[in-house]
């Protein structure tokens, strides 16, 4: 069958399977897929579905994905392949507060948004998430105020690598100091780099969730990324953190900054 000619149906059914959703009772667990108007799906039911998931004998199919304890987790809104996932949007949203439903995922079996209602706009992903992973959203709970409240000084990366650097003779010895830091490789925030951290603080006090850098060539991204990392793993605002590059020396780079910067922190990197 043509690429254009596969159906949406088919594709979504494989994506939730291969991310661990259940559509029956295994040796795994229960069934955890559950049809609009929490309807359990059966091998005549799943096979009724065809290219067109508005027409069907039950009117418009929503997948409802279960917790461990049969409770509705993620409402998947389901579009044919020639629509966008985000017209779906609103209608997904009452359905999910109706259903007391915190996530949401739209698809049209090729395209993929993930969305988090207590968090922002929804966001593409490339896979569906498996069971574990939206338990573990569900699971995390930030908090804004800590952020916000966290008090981040000049020394702010210094403090993780040497925690007792001022109690240091050479570093009291205002002869000895700057020999101190150079042989102890001590980065202090820049004050420009200090506003730059103090920025995210700010907006999240606004009530902002996603923030956008721009600084040139040799004025410390790093260093200013470090602290943010240090920043939201240490306040419990996140987990895990994904630093990017687009080349491999620059990954090599980063790799040394971080784990000279932040060395109770694990870093690990991955080519892709």
């Amino acid at each position: 069958m043509p690429e254009k000619e596969a159906k949406a149906r088919i594709k979504i059914n494989k994506l939730l399977e291969e991310a661990g959703w259940r559509f029956f009772d295994t040796e795994e667990g229960k069934a955890n897929i559950l049809l609009e108007n929490n309807v359990k799906i059966t091998k005549q039911k799943l096979n009724e579905f065809g290219e067109d998931f508005e027409h069907t004998t039950n009117g418009y199919v929503d997948f409802l994905l279960l917790d461990e304890a049969g409770y509705p987790l993620v409402v998947l809104e389901a579009k044919s392949e020639d629509k966008n996932p985000l017209f779906g949007k609103e209608q997904a949203r009452k359905y999910a507060l109706a259903l007391n439903c915190r996530f949401v995922i739209l698809t049209n079996g090729n395209i993929h948004y993930f969305w988090d209602l207590e968090r922002g706009n929804p966001h593409i992903i490339s896979k569906f998430p498996s069971p574990e992973t939206v338990r573990g959203y569900t699971d995390f709970k930030p908090d804004k105020n800590r952020l916000v409240e966290e008090i981040v000084n000049e020394d702010y990366i210094v403090l993780t690598k040497k925690p007792d650097y001022k109690n240091d003779p050479s570093y009291k010895n205002e002869e000895t100091r700057q020999g101190f830091i150079i042989e102890n490789k001590l980065r202090f925030l820049r004050n420009y780099q200090l506003r730059a951290v103090k920025s995210i603080q700010n907006a999240v006090k606004d009530g902002k969730d996603r923030f956008l850098f721009e600084m040139a060539t040799g004025t410390g991204k790093t260093l200013v990324a470090a602290a943010l990392i240090k920043l939201f793993l240490r306040t419990g605002n996140a987990r895990r953190v994904l630093f990017l590059v687009d080349r491999l020396e620059l990954e090599d780079q980063a790799y040394k900054a971080f784990n000279a910067y932040l060395r109770h922190i694990v870093i690990t990197r991955k080519e892709i």
